[in-house]
């Protein structure tokens, strides 16, 4: 009885010892990484993100943290909030891919990079400069109108009027519209105000 289950390993042992090898020595071989991949490297576009936190509320672990700035600056309708601090903890992450679902002007995407290990888990909190100065290679996870269009593996980096849902153009349509509407709304309160 236990002579056969030996005989079974081993039987496994010898059919692969006399297969080429698959191995690749990592640092200097690299496999193509599928350009959907989540990695760690998160792009954030600060010109397309409002200030909304929706990201933040969506994450299950609540690894993100935005601090706004809650001045009158920020109109009350479609306007952006200014962002003091919008800090991301891989430490804690599981690369669900919850907050760039949740994110409706497409300004967070999965990263498409993996080599971030650090010593220490501080280290492992991605701050706003970094954000902001990191290079922009999102993942097309998640964002069909990048699929097929742009790698992130081979492509150079892409700029935010291009990785939208919808067009550069719209967005600053979009924003003309409402500004105008917030003008003729002050208007017609200062009109009455002033009778």
């Amino acid at each position: 009885m236990f002579g056969i289950g030996i005989l079974k390993g081993l039987l496994v042992t010898f059919k692969n010892l006399f297969r080429k090898s698959i191995t690749v020595q990592y640092p200097e071989e690299r496999l193509p990484q599928h350009p959907r991949f989540r990695g760690e490297e998160f792009v954030w576009y600060e010109e397309r993100c409002t200030g909304c936190a929706s990201c933040a509320k969506y994450c299950p672990l609540g690894i993100i943290r935005i601090i706004t700035d809650p001045s009158g600056e920020a109109s009350a309708e479609g306007g952006n909030y200014s962002i003091e601090a919008f800090d991301i903890d891989l430490g804690r992450c599981m690369y669900c891919g919850l907050c760039v679902e949740a994110c409706p002007y497409d300004a967070l995407f999965m990263g498409s990079g993996f080599e971030r290990g650090k010593y220490e888990r501080k280290d492992l909190v991605i701050p706003i400069e970094e954000l902001r100065s990191a290079p922009k290679k999102p993942s097309t996870w998640f964002r069909p109108q990048l699929e097929g269009k742009y790698n992130p593996h081979e492509d150079n980096t892409i700029s935010w009027d291009k990785v939208g849902r919808e067009s550069a153009e719209w967005h600053q349509e979009d924003k003309t519209k409402l500004l105008s509407n917030e003008r003729k709304k002050k208007n017609k309160i200062t009109g009455r105000i002033s009778r």
